[in-house]
């Protein structure tokens, strides 16, 4: 047999097929060892055929395989070339997405230990103790891990067992799981009318794609565990992906509550070890479904029944590395192959996605009220000018320190949510003007006062905290804005008696953090949490009856068309923490602009009213769904180099745009926002498109001018313009 193979090596001058003769042994999606140049690869077996158009002298043979069983699936090869096509990259990089980097590089195998298994009763010496002993208690036990038997009667008197055939030493795999401690308590609950409607209607209907639009608390999560409970009847597998790693643990539990352990877990949170165990289960078939966040959608599962993608809107599920993928191609394609469901699941769906739901594409199931008719709670504005001047200069308005106050009073729980983390936003020297800037990047320094450093949260560098200004040394250094450490910090001074969690990133490394954090505030460990983003979607906390928005304009005045989409669907799904459960719960939104339509449209949940405003002014304007908004980045670490590789991708797509100007709403070359990331130079080509045909000559026309040094990539409405 032919074997056509991809080599392991991400490069355009060697992403093509490369034929080896193949053994029996050799499948299609086998990883193999090949010779190659002048030494050995890595490679993927894409296909086998009876023969080749090379002479026989000129072909090599496979080495040999890599792993016991294709790490590939037939579906995952044609997925594989799809997003190689779509997204015009090396087809190695695409095989990179469906493997764990670890197991890829031969940094994790299998883990296995001994175990000591009963055979049968052997004569022995009655002075021999601890071989009697031994024997009697594998006899008991039928077979025991070999290193605790050996500390339980010794090596000598095990090994003496083994060698006289009483027991045999057998491997047996180890399972590295992740999160043992999570196991959810199952309780059936029985689907409202309103929830088997939406069931019904996704099983019974042709379409692929169905949005089930529901408030929070409406019932979304047993929707989705029905349908996957339906699919695993038939034999079938699911998908289940949520936005934000700190999701995974709550969604496991409920997943492991119901299904028990065939839910395997998928994110790059886990050990290697971990990655790797939990990705066998799925790929060996031992697990049927897959939890995770955007990288899940690559789980080696077959015969996907269901793809749930809850959070829809999130724009996580964007990639931000190459191949820059959507997560909704990678899950429609594999849900189209399969003959499965792609369940999109919000409160507050993107417009792109409600307006194709409305439009019939899609299925579309609403569930405007919260399970039980329990209501959703009542936001309250608090005017943060008024508060100005009143001489308040704390983050919490009258409104919130009060509402705070009769919280805690009742013993109830509080969420304060500010999406921006560190002490202070930047430091400023107030004799001269000075600002505390990143070396690497062309943005101001964030303060951590636990650290007492400054942060860039750009590349992450961390600097000495200043004493005094380096450009006049005066010592008249303010701090300016408000982040989450100044908010625990004020709380602290005010409600000294509560007990206070912060979740944001510095608080959440390792791969537990996220759930340690969240399962001390669920168990009551804490009265009030301060968080960013990741408290925002998703958690449910019974005793929360209060959520204080700290800075409802952070988002609101981004120079970016979806700065107002993204501030409503943030206030909403904050505000759906509280109140889930019998008390109802309140909402204080503080604000500079309470006058705004976003806002108003957000106090009052009409997601269809601030839907008809936004996609109309889009439509007025040409922007997204109406258009498509596409940038060719460049970036390199020298400014030269990265203006050259701008030059030479600029004039083939400024001819693009000649020839085709009716195509173009916009088309222009200039520096990025932020002109330096990671001490890399970044300029852009901005296009706004009116025909999504110009796509692949546009990835064409960047793939053909990459060069060393100089990383120029493709993104597609990006989730962040600068």
């Amino acid at each position: 047999m032919i074997a056509e193979v991809i080599v392991d090596i991400a490069h355009s001058e060697v992403d093509k097929i490369f034929e080896y003769r193949a053994g029996e042994n050799v499948r299609a999606g086998s990883r193999v060892k090949v010779p190659f140049s002048r030494g050995v690869a890595d490679g993927y077996v894409m296909r086998l055929k009876e023969t080749s158009d090379f002479s026989a002298d000129r072909l090599k043979n496979i080495l040999s395989v890599v792993d016991e069983i294709p790490v590939l699936t037939e579906e995952c090869l044609q997925l594989a070339y799809s997003i190689a096509e779509r997204y015009k990259c090396p087809k190695a990089l695409v095989l990179r997405l469906f493997l764990p980097a670890e197991m890829r590089k031969g940094g994790v195998r299998e883990l296995y230990k001994s175990v000591a298994v009963y055979r049968k009763d052997c004569e022995l010496s009655a002075r021999a103790n601890k071989q009697l002993s031994a024997l009697e208690f594998i006899r008991e036990n039928g077979r025991f891990d070999y290193t605790a038997l050996c500390e339980k009667f010794g090596r000598a008197a095990v090994n003496a067992l083994a060698e006289k055939g009483a027991i045999a030493l057998e491997k047996q795999r180890v399972a590295r799981s992740p999160y043992k401690d999570v196991e959810g308590e199952h309780e059936e609950r029985a689907l409202t009318d309103a929830q088997k409607k939406t069931v019904e209607g996704i099983l019974a209907s042709n379409k692929t794609v169905h949005l089930v639009h529901g408030v929070t608390g409406s019932g979304k999560t047993e929707i989705y565990l029905t349908l996957i409970k339906k699919m695993l009847e038939e034999g079938k597998s699911a998908i289940f992906l949520v936005p934000e790693i700190s999701l995974t643990p709550q969604m496991l539990s409920q997943l492991r509550a119901k299904f028990g352990h065939s839910v395997a877990i998928i994110h790059s949170g886990l050990s290697a070890g971990e990655k790797f165990d939990e990705w066998w289960r799925l790929r060996t078939g031992e697990a049927k479904i897959a939890v995770g966040a955007r990288s899940a959608v690559f789980a080696p599962v077959e015969n996907v029944g269901a793809i749930v993608v809850d959070e829809e809107h999130d724009g996580s599920y964007a990639s931000e590395t190459n191949p820059r993928y959507s997560t909704f191609e990678i899950a429609k394609f594999r849900a189209e192959y399969n003959g499965g469901k792609l369940i999109l699941g919000s409160a507050t769906p993107s417009v792109e996605t409600y307006l194709q739901a409305k439009e019939g594409k899609f299925g579309l199931y609403e569930l405007p009220d919260r399970i039980n008719a329990r209501p959703l709670p009542e936001i309250v504005t608090a005017d943060m000018r008024k508060e100005v001047r009143r001489g308040n200069n704390t983050p919490f308005s009258a409104a919130l320190r009060e509402e705070l106050e009769d919280c805690l009073a009742k013993g109830n729980q509080a969420i304060l949510f500010l999406n921006r983390r560190g002490f202070a936003q930047s430091v400023i020297c107030r004799d001269c003007g000075y600002v505390a800037k990143c070396e690497a990047c062309d943005v101001s320094l964030t303060y951590h006062s636990d650290e007492n450093v400054l942060k860039c949260h750009y590349c992450g560098a961390s600097y000495h905290m200043l004493s005094a200004c380096p450009e006049c040394g005066g010592v008249h250094l303010n701090y300016t804005g408000t982040g989450t450490q100044k908010v625990v910090g004020e709380l602290k001074k005010i409600f000294p008696e509560a007990r206070i969690l912060r979740m944001d990133n510095d608080t959440t490394a390792g791969k537990e953090g996220h759930f340690k954090i969240l399962k001390a505030f669920s168990e009551r460990q804490a009265d009030i949490l301060v968080g960013t983003q990741m408290i925002a979607k998703g958690h449910d906390f019974p005793s929360v009856t209060l959520v204080g928005i700290l800075d409802a304009d952070m988002s609101l005045h981004f120079s970016d068309y979806r700065s107002g989409e993204r501030t409503y669907q943030l206030i909403t799904q904050v505000a759906g923490r509280s109140g889930r459960a019998r008390e109802k719960g309140k909402v204080v939104l503080q604000t500079f602009d309470p006058e705004n339509y976003i806002l108003r449209y957000a106090v009052t949940y009409d997601y269809k009213g601030f839907f008809e405003h936004e996609v109309s002014l889009r439509k007025a304007t040409a922007f997204p769904p109406f258009a498509k908004i596409v940038r060719v980045m460049v970036s390199s670490e020298e400014e030269k180099k990265a203006l050259e590789a701008l030059k030479e991708v600029y004039f083939p797509l400024k001819e693009l745009f000649e020839s085709n100007r009716e195509k173009f709403l916009f088309f222009n070359k200039m520096k990025a926002p932020i002109k330096r990331i990671q001490n890399k130079f970044r300029f852009q080509v901005l296009m706004r498109i009116a025909d999504e045909s110009l796509l692949p000559q546009i990835y064409e026309c960047a793939a053909a001018h990459k060069r060393k040094d100089v990383l120029v990539y493709v993104e597609e409405n990006p989730a962040n313009l600068s």
